[in-house]
């Protein structure tokens, strides 16, 4: 054992500095995403899941770092990675609108205007229904990783991909606040 540590004295080393580093970029990141949640008032949900995200990136991250710091044979290595993203290209290729959502969630969680109990309408030609315009308005119900859960004015509840809340525009008609208010000022 001490012939090991003596041999590795520097891997070990390196290897300890990243982990307390990935350590403190964990605990970093979570602090940062749970200060932008409560700001933003968004569902703990959510804010949780963009901190699973982070640290499966700081995962990679940590693996890829690992295999530099030991000095993995690079030749062996490169077969391996090649046959294993080949598998996962074909596997993302056949799945891209899954990672799109993914990754729509990521984005809707920093800069979406629009919270859970906001009411809106998405200008989408398949959801927009002039013989009924309030068919065409939705309550926010919650902010998945992959879709929205929105309440229509007869009660349904629809699931529209987060991928295509990005690309369609979408009124912002109510907030939950301002509903508040006005019922508010009607009690009064």
């Amino acid at each position: 054992m001490e012939e090991f540590i003596a041999d590795h004295k520097n891997s070990l080393l390196f290897s300890l500095i990243l982990f307390i580093l990935i350590i403190t970029l964990k605990i970093v990141f979570t602090s940062v995403v749970r200060k932008v949640g409560k700001l933003g008032e968004f569902n703990p949900v959510r804010t949780n899941l963009i901190i699973k995200y982070i640290n499966i990136v700081l995962t990679i991250i940590s693996i890829i770092t690992l295999t530099f710091i030991w000095g993995v044979n690079y030749r062996d290595l490169g077969v391996l990675l090649s046959s294993v993203f080949a598998v996962i290209g074909v596997a993302l290729f056949a799945q891209w609108s899954i990672l799109s959502n993914i990754t729509a969630g990521v984005i809707i969680f920093f800069s979406f205007p629009f919270k859970i109990g906001n009411t809106i309408r998405i200008m989408d030609k398949e959801i927009l229904n002039s013989d009924d315009p309030e068919r065409e308005v939705f309550v926010i119900e919650d902010i998945r990783a992959f879709h929205l859960h929105l309440r229509s004015a007869n009660g349904e509840i629809i699931t529209y991909p987060n991928n295509l809340v990005l690309q369609k525009g979408v009124v912002l008609i109510s907030t939950y606040k301002d509903e508040e208010i006005i019922e508010g000022s009607e009690k009064a």
